[in-house]
């Protein structure tokens, strides 16, 4: 049996290689699916060193369990499976979720490609395969997808709620839990709403950076600490437990259930 992945990629890009750059589309849930062990753990491995959080399993059937259970952001599903193909599995993810789905195989057809595609697939990956390339290829497809989610949540201002704390984006206008407005500047508003969209993940300086400034027009160029402890010093202000907390040598979490309302935008 052949090397699936390429072997100087597999020694540069997967086995060993912790000077990783992350990017803001490194966050979020992936579920893999392969039946070969050896290919399934390093490539669960590379992306987790890249900042996903990963559920690795071998079947079709144990891939159904975890997407009925959990939401996924991007699925990687091996074509040639014994029991169910992927195909097939393809087919029933697709019926109840839109997640985008990269198809992997050993099979150079380009039949296959095509049917894999017009099954439901969003992209296709021929093994062996670069794992740089893998990571480039999720990351276009999450900007796609974010893309696609944000331009829908524009058409309506989401309002979060958090430990009482109310924040109306319509209005961007912060409520604390006693009724008070607090004043937020346009630096504090942009990092708060970043870390409201990803509670409970931990996101990096950079990519804290990187998402902010992306929601401002303007200049963001002061310092994440800085803007994190003055944004804590107003949640707190209210008597509150510290909601956003440091994780050491990873970057910053916003720690609280958060629940989201849609009110249509004027």
């Amino acid at each position: 049996m052949s090397d699936p992945l390429n072997s100087q990629e597999q020694s540069s890009g997967l086995a060993g290689h912790s000077a990783t750059e992350q990017k803001a589309e490194d966050f979020g849930r992936i579920l893999v699916v392969d039946d070969d062990q050896q290919l399934r753990l390093l490539v669960a491995r590379f992306l987790q060193r890249h900042g996903y959080e990963v559920v690795a399993v071998a079947d079709g059937r144990d891939a159904l369990v975890h997407l009925s259970r959990q939401d996924f952001e991007i699925v990687i599903l091996d074509l040639m499976m014994p029991e169910r193909s992927g195909m097939a599995v393809c087919g029933d993810i697709r019926s109840r979720s839109n997640v985008p789905i990269i198809m992997l195989t050993a099979r150079p057809e380009e039949d296959l490609r095509i049917a894999g595609l017009e099954g439901g697939a969003d992209d296709y990956m021929t093994k062996p395969f670069n794992p740089r390339e893998l990571l480039a290829r999720i990351r276009v497809l999450l900007r796609r997808a974010r893309s696609a989610n944000t331009t829908t949540l524009r058409q309506s201002d989401p309002i979060y709620v958090f430990e009482q704390w109310r924040l109306d984006t319509g209005k961007r206008e912060l409520i604390s839990p006693s009724g008070a407005l607090v004043d937020l500047s346009t630096g504090e508003y942009n990092l708060l709403v970043v870390l409201l969209e990803h509670a409970g993940r931990v996101l990096s300086r950079e990519v804290l950076m990187e998402m902010a400034k992306a929601r401002a027009s303007d200049a963001f160029d002061r310092s994440i600490d800085v803007q994190i402890s003055r944004l804590r010093r107003k949640l707190e202000t209210d008597g509150s437990e510290q909601l956003v907390k440091t994780i050491r040598g990873a970057g910053y979490s916003l720690v609280s259930k958060v629940t989201v309302a849609l009110e249509p935008a004027p």
